[in-house]
């Protein structure tokens, strides 16, 4: 089974002790060191009952698989997929509509009475 990009993992890799404060900050998008210091504050403001809230997300949360993301740009993307779906699909429709437009623009070209271009791409056959 493949791993879900859009599920929240302990990142073992980048974890001090079970990863669960780093699967945070790479499920979030937020800086790792200031997930950490809200976990301490939290847990030394809450009398110890966050301390006990990480060891039952520990237990229960599955471990980050090895290479999932390719990059930091697409691990960049899959923490905004994360953060606000719609949004993500709106940008990637945003990104076909265009491509698409200039596809169009291109065949337009192609297709025009431009015999200049057309006697360009029968030199090149």
């Amino acid at each position: 089974m493949t791993a879900r990009r859009t599920k929240f993992y302990r990142d073992k890799q980048n974890g001090k002790i079970w990863g669960v404060c780093a699967g945070i900050a790479d499920y979030t998008g937020f800086d790792l060191f200031w997930v950490r210091v809200a976990m301490v504050v939290a847990t030394l403001l809450g009398s110890g009952t966050p301390f006990f809230i990480y060891i039952i997300v520990a237990w229960l949360a599955p471990i980050k698989p090895m290479g999932m993301y390719d990059d930091a740009e697409e691990a960049k993307f899959w923490q905004g997929v994360r953060q606000s779906p719609t949004r993500s699909a709106r940008n990637v429709r945003s990104s076909f509509r265009d491509i698409d437009r200039r596809l169009a623009d291109i065949e337009t070209y192609y297709t025009s009475r431009n015999s200049s271009l057309a006697n360009e791409i029968d030199a090149l056959r």
